[in-house]
């Protein structure tokens, strides 16, 4: 089994389950069978399919169709799904087209966006697929400091666009992520306890919603929706285009790794708790507890500065004074260095996580999470520890929907497995160190979140904002036609 030496933000749930037909039907020559929304098994007409072939700009791909298979994957291979229709959708017009096809037909639907479907949602069984991810323009403004972004796009490309200007907007840790995905569930990376969240610095958006319309959203048009998207997920609608408040930025900041020991874990976990509690604004740090070649544990701290080289080095020195390290590669780095640190250590794979946001790193959670490992060692697990508060925690629950603004850290655990016989064994292992940490938990991160919580989970994690959610999605999706997401349901 292949080690990931680090593993970032942006880690995935559970999977290989399929959505079974409650029914199947005979399918006569050239109907294709669907799931519906009921969960109940279609049969597609061929005119039907080859009149929505015609009137799409970008492909169809129907299953043994050239490229069908590469289509259907994503990022997280715990899930093989097998939709029964893929539209690669190619600008605005061709979703349009393809919600309203999915809309008359009743079909199950699914919006895929960069593809890094941590929980499997963006891609189902048997019904279409509304696939964004060849929308993939930017438009960056460097006098008005705004990006317009197309859904498609991964923040690689995006930070590198960007970054040409010397500007970045606050996106992910892990840069094959999908800015679309990451944005509407909040989006939390290194530069946000400075310039806040991703959803935060959302200014204006372009969706399709249920009924096919062309809908704008900005403080000025529809401000409500855009308050929706700020955090409420894939709920509303397609979004075709984001807009960015953008922010200077490096291209060189201060920023690096300090590895330990796991034998200090304890120490350092402490030290970790007592030091990211004073730290700036401008400062982000992620702890992560990966294993190592020699089948023990490393605790690794990946810190960044986005201000001035000087003061980074001066604010970051006390991560070398925490124990012994082994390891230490803080130093000046160009930010799209920084960025793309934790990639190597998140290839396509199998994934499942669970975790939840913590009001404070305390001495007996740190403890909590160091028993968990050493009584159940396993070389393809991850305990992260991202940080947040900051200008995240300035921003009032209700301001978005994003609800979650007291969390001063998020703790996830993450297994990974090569193939199917790894899968059991390996999301026991992470329900059970989620049992040992869920009881400091307050809540979780929705992008981090599986396609199995309950409703129950869902509804109290958007807190006071659920009952203005649900409004919002019953006027904007009664049906509830988008609803492979962290759902909620139409008031």
């Amino acid at each position: 089994m292949k080690r990931r030496e680090f593993c970032g933000a942006g880690l995935a749930a559970l999977a290989g389950t399929s959505l079974p037909y409650t029914r199947l039907l005979a399918a006569t020559a050239g109907e294709v069978p669907a799931m519906g929304l009921d969960g109940k098994q279609l049969l597609l007409k061929p005119a039907d399919i080859e009149d929505f072939r015609k009137r799409l700009r970008g492909a169809l791909l129907l299953a043994g169709a050239e490229g069908y298979d590469s289509a259907r994957l994503v990022w997280n291979r715990a899930f093989d799904r097998k939709p029964a229709l893929i539209a690669r959708c190619a600008a605005a017009a061709d979703v349009t087209t393809a919600v309203g096809f999915a809309r008359a037909q009743g079909l199950l639907t699914a919006v895929r966006g960069g593809g890094h479907s941590l929980s499997g949602q963006s891609v189902c069984d048997g019904g279409l697929v509304i696939d964004l991810s060849r929308m993939n323009g930017i438009r960056i403004d460097p006098l008005a400091k705004r990006a317009r972004v197309e859904p498609g796009v991964l923040l690689a490309a995006l930070d590198r666009e960007a970054q040409a200007f010397g500007l970045a907007a606050p996106l992910g840790t892990v840069s094959d992520t999908g800015a679309a995905g990451l944005t509407l569930g909040g989006g939390f990376g290194r530069l946000c306890r400075k310039y806040g969240l991703a959803c935060d610095n959302l200014v204006a958006a372009d969706l399709v919603t249920a009924d096919g319309r062309f809908v704008k959203a900005s403080l000025t048009e529809n401000p409500d929706l855009l308050w929706a998207l700020r955090g409420g997920g894939g709920n509303f609608g397609v979004v075709t285009s984001f807009e960015y408040r953008l922010h200077a930025v490096g291209p060189t900041m201060f920023g690096g790794r300090v590895v330990y020991p796991f034998t200090q874990a304890r120490e350092v976990l402490r030290g970790f708790s007592d030091f990211t509690a004073a730290l700036p604004d401008e400062a982000f740090v992620f702890a992560l507890l990966p294993p190592a070649p020699d089948h023990q544990r490393m605790v690794v701290f990946d810190g960044c500065y986005c201000g001035p080289v000087e003061a980074g080095e001066r604010v970051l020195a006390p991560l070398r004074k925490l124990g012994n390290p082994v390891k230490d590669t803080l130093g000046p780095t160009r930010y799209v260095e920084l960025q793309g640190s934790l990639d190597e250590g998140n290839p396509p794979g199998r994934y499942y996580i669970k975790g939840g946001y913590v009001r404070r790193m305390t001495p007996e959670l740190g403890d909590a999470i160091v028993d968990y490992l050493e009584h159940s060692p396993a070389d393809n697990t991850v305990v992260g520890i991202p940080q947040f508060g900051g200008a995240i925690s300035r921003v009032k629950p209700t301001a978005t929907a994003y609800w979650h603004r007291e969390a001063s850290h998020e703790v996830i655990a993450i297994g990974f497995w090569d193939d199917a016989a790894g899968a059991e064994s390996t999301t026991q292992w992470v329900r059970g160190a989620f049992k040992a940490i869920e009881p400091f938990t307050d809540g979780y991160y929705v992008n981090h979140g599986g396609y199995d919580e309950s409703e129950r989970r869902i509804r109290a994690n958007y807190g006071d904002n659920y009952p203005r959610l649900a409004a919002l999605k019953k006027r904007y999706d009664p049906a509830n036609l988008f609803r492979l997401n962290a759902n909620i349901k139409p008031a």
